[in-house]
């Protein structure tokens, strides 16, 4: 029987001084540098920055996919070298099997720590009904809409009970309606369940809604340029939205991360921006050409 009830106290995330680097010699690319950063057990904990700034990349080395240059990355005091069931993954594509239902896409990673036929149904259905997908237990990935296929993946990833869920921009192909929605639902069950949680996002609204603390990344190579405490209550409900705190917040992110944005385009986008002081003739754009 699954236990749904207790706090994690484990899922202690530390990273030290991380940096990687990608290519050879004489073309290397410094994707992350000098990252130094922690989750709490039971913590979420979300990170935003510009487009390249290395935050799937940091995701990744804490997944035990990418191998850092230099630093450290710890969970609960052990170095991290490579994946682990004890780090569940989720990814923006949907990474379910397409020949499988529902429940044995659930099933798999439990079926792959030797777990019984019953005990791995049990915990299946018990996440399912969890999710509100019970009734689809049978269905086909391809017979499920975006946002039910990216639940049946948050499932996917908790039924082996990991100690950290990893999730990378897990509703950037959800249109808004279902990702606001999406995000009431993450935020339910990680109340729940209580594991830590590093969350990949680009859209500010989400990760105020979601997280207890947020890093901002500059542009690349990615550091750390600022920490955020979210003072909001939980439970988190849509209408906090339009409070001052989480107004004030916004605003706060969008200017450091248009920082970022407008260094890590250099002055391609300043002159994109004062291109549209440039009047056009009636010979139209082949007068500028």
């Amino acid at each position: 029987m699954m236990n749904l009830g207790n706090v994690s106290l484990k899922g202690f995330i530390e990273i030290q001084n991380l940096k990687v680097t990608f290519g050879q010699k004489g073309n290397l690319v410094e994707a992350v540098s000098g990252i130094s950063i922690h989750i709490n057990p039971g913590e979420f904990v979300s990170i935003v920055g510009p487009s390249g700034c290395g935050k799937s990349t940091l995701l990744n080395a804490v997944a035990g996919f990418v191998k850092p240059s230099s630093g450290k990355l710890l969970l609960d005091g052990q170095e991290i070298k490579g994946p682990g069931a004890d780090r569940g993954m989720v990814f923006q594509q949907y990474s379910l099997f397409p020949w499988m239902s529902v429940r044995k896409n659930v099933e798999f990673g439990l079926k792959m720590a030797g777990k019984g036929r019953s005990e791995c149904e049990s915990a299946a259905r018990t996440l399912l009904g969890l999710a509100g997908l019970l009734a689809f237990e049978n269905h086909y990935p391809d017979q499920l809409s975006g946002g039910m296929r990216q639940r049946v993946g948050i499932v996917r990833a908790l039924a082996t009970s990991p100690q950290v869920l990893l999730m990378d921009e897990p509703f950037g192909a959800l249109d808004a309606q279902t990702r606001v929605v999406m995000q009431e639902i993450l935020t339910n069950m990680w109340q729940r369940f209580r594991l830590s949680v590093l969350f990949i996002t680009h859209d500010i609204d989400e990760s105020i809604f979601l997280s207890d603390r947020l890093y901002v990344m500059t542009a690349r190579p990615g550091k750390i340029k600022a920490e955020i405490e979210i003072p909001l209550p939980r439970p988190r409900v849509p209408e906090m939205a339009d409070s001052p705190e989480f107004l004030k917040l916004r605003q706060e992110l969008h200017t450091l991360i248009r920082e970022e944005s407008l260094r890590a385009m250099g002055g391609e986008i300043q002159e994109g921006l004062g291109g549209f002081d440039v009047e056009v003739g009636p010979k139209g754009i082949k007068e500028l050409i």
